[in-house]
């Protein structure tokens, strides 16, 4: 699920303005990565519970991170009402499977 939001806001903020190339493009795509990678990480660790949890907890401060970056591109006029109904809700439902995890990783080590 992280993955496809991912890849969603790759082909999404190819769109934005060249001067945010490096400012909130770069930012958005790198936190939205990083949902998937820590969640990875964290899960070929998952031996060990408390590095488990860490990775896990990662992941959702960077979903965090991208909901932020989502909510400045909805203000800048650069995402539609649309776009970004569908992005944070996508968002959301990452966080919620994220904290289940965090709270229940047993079902998961």
């Amino acid at each position: 699920m992280a993955f496809g939001l991912a890849v969603k806001i790759h082909n999404i903020i190819k769109h934005f303005p060249e001067e945010e190339q490096y400012s909130l493009t770069d930012q958005i795509r790198k936190s939205s990565r990083s949902v998937c990678a820590n969640t990875a990480e964290g899960y070929r660790k998952r031996r060990y519970p408390k590095h488990f949890i860490t990775k896990l907890s990662d992941a959702d401060a960077e979903n965090s991170e991208t909901m932020v970056w989502l909510e400045f591109s909805e203000v800048f006029g650069y995402l539609n009402k649309r776009e970004f109904d569908e992005l944070s809700t996508e968002c959301a439902e990452i966080g919620f499977l994220l904290n289940y995890m965090i709270k229940n990783p047993e079902k998961y080590l």
